[in-house]
């Protein structure tokens, strides 16, 4: 790459694109360190393994048993279990990099994955990173920086502050003028973070404190800035995939609208109320957006769609996504191994006509949770499980008999996505999935999806972020069907048994002056 146009940030990141021709050597990719673990790191290390790359897993000492230190090439221990002593230590990953002789690295997603310095520092040792030019990661991490950036090019963003607002005072003002509701954000957050919906002026000063307080405990940061709030709006998320050579397309669009706490736990491809107008548009943003920042390999950006049919930017996720898997059912494109041809200065062999949307597709995260005891997870041994198969049935785990789910990491057992002709065959076959599907010695939200996927307003597709208001999931919790129903089927032949025994053994009993039950029982 040419020298930077500007003064290379405090953490080395150049602040913005260097000028010139960004494409970088072809240089394959022999050995790639994977710097992530769970799910999302078994998806790489397949990826890498289908194209000839060796793999080196790190993994902390909680993991050492983890199905991606199987099936890597390498594995090295990188600390105790908290990430903050293992999976976010920058310095050991790159030590590792360098004793077992890896040449790329690959971030996963979570972690070290959008950190820009951390990005910097693995192109700075001379090996490739798979991802994004740092000065990219650094001008969409903040969203009131992508924001600015992002209205600058002409992208429509939701109306309220660019900058992060400085005082009470000035979130009262900008308040005013871009009308209630608001929702005040962490300017430095993410996962529902740092996040507060303002109805009212009377509400403002203690969501104000709050979500500080929470961006500052979150992310170390206690920057906020203010959105105007579109009420049940859809979240609905473009693919985009872009090279060093200036080529750039899209993958269309999921619809991640069904949220807990501000956090997906349903994504569908394509979406089920966008028109062929709207998604044309949609994606042309989003081209434009990936554009703006000089972007290189697979990104997100991210919507708020209105019900009147206008939409919104939110942020661009530079990172593979959790719900990427939707999308390579519904175009039968391989993302993973996409990034890492891209990161070997590999222009793209594709066209945006060469792509093509056939079906629908569904996925659901199975998580380590018990939705009837207030979502507690649920770590602990997986003394059985069997995944669900068949026709377009496709689960992402890293969970195996006999494998463990720690309490210290995100509690997502898998990834349960399925594909139909259109969206009712979908429906139903998630449904069928999620009925195979078994996993003993953990609670998990399997029964919760069963309900869902039998709820009226889920299935028609009209829904909105507010889908699952405390009002439906209490009603979705009641109506979830037995987590094992085997057992349940166990116990109710031997409830009917009990019965029968008593209505038998009652004449008997009568004639002798004795309980029927306990007579039964002789």
């Amino acid at each position: 790459m040419s020298a930077p146009t500007e003064t290379p940030a405090a953490d080395g990141v150049p602040a913005v694109a260097p000028a010139g021709p960004r494409c970088p050597s072809h240089r394959p990719i022999r050995r790639l360190l994977v710097a992530n673990r769970g799910e999302i790191a078994v998806r790489v290390i397949r990826a890498a393994h289908e194209l000839g790359i060796e793999t080196v897993a790190v993994y902390s000492e909680a993991d050492r048993k983890a199905l991606h230190v199987r099936m890597a090439t390498f594995a090295r221990c990188i600390g105790p279990a908290p990430s903050k002593d293992s999976y976010l230590r920058a310095d050991v990953v790159l030590a590792v990099a360098k004793e077992t002789g890896a040449d790329a690295v690959h971030p996963g997603y979570g972690f070290l994955s959008e950190n820009a310095g951390f990005a910097q520092q693995v192109i700075d040792a001379g090996l490739i990173w798979v991802g994004p030019p740092p000065f990219s990661i650094q001008a969409m991490g903040s969203k009131t920086e992508s924001r600015a950036r992002m209205a600058a090019a002409g992208v429509p963003v939701v109306p309220g502050t660019v900058e992060p607002l400085r005082s009470l005072e000035e979130a009262i003002t900008v308040a005013a003028e871009v009308g209630y509701p608001v929702m005040l954000k962490a300017a430095a957050g993410g996962g529902g973070k740092g996040m507060r919906r303002v109805m009212s002026a009377d509400a403002l000063p203690e969501a104000w404190r709050a979500a500080r307080g929470e961006a500052l405990s979150s992310f170390a940061d206690d920057a906020v800035y203010i959105e105007k709030l579109i009420l049940e709006p859809r979240h609905v998320e473009v693919q985009v995939l872009a090279d060093a050579h200036g080529n750039a397309v899209h993958l269309f669009e999921r619809d991640c609208s069904v949220q807990r706490r501000n956090q997906k736990v349903i994504e569908e491809t394509p979406c089920p109320v966008l028109s062929a107008e709207t998604r044309s548009a949609m994606t042309a943003v989003a081209i434009a957006a990936t554009r703006a920042v000089a972007y290189e390999g697979v990104g997100t950006c991210e919507f708020l769609y209105g019900a009147d049919g206008s939409f919104y930017f939110l942020e661009m996720n530079t990172r593979l996504q959790v719900e990427h898997p939707i999308t390579e059912l519904v175009t039968g494109f391989d993302l993973v191994q996409a990034q890492l041809r891209v990161a070997m200065g590999e222009p793209l062999w594709i066209t945006q006509n060469d792509l093509q949307q056939v079906g629908h597709a569904i996925e659901l995260r199975i998580y380590a949770e018990d939705p009837a005891n207030n979502w507690a997870p649920s770590p602990g041994p997986v003394p059985s499980y069997r995944e669900p198969t068949g026709p377009w049935v496709r689960v992402d785990g890293a969970v195996y008999a006999g494998s463990e789910v720690p309490i210290y990491y995100d509690p997502m057992v898998a990834k349960l996505a399925v594909w139909g002709v259109d969206r009712e065959a979908a429906l139903q076959r998630a449904d069928r999935a999620l009925r195979e599907y078994r996993v003993r010695g953990i609670q998990t939200s399997i029964p919760f999806f069963r309900a869902i996927l039998l709820d009226p307003d889920f299935r028609s597709g009209r829904y909105s972020t507010a889908f699952l208001d405390p009002e439906r999931m209490s009603r979705l919790i009641e109506a979830m069907p037995p987590a094992q129903p085997e057992v349940a089927a166990i116990v109710g032949a031997i409830a009917a048994y009990d019965r029968d025994l008593a209505r038998a053994a009652a004449p008997q009993a009568r004639a002798a002056g004795r309980d029927p039950w306990k007579w039964s029982l002789r």
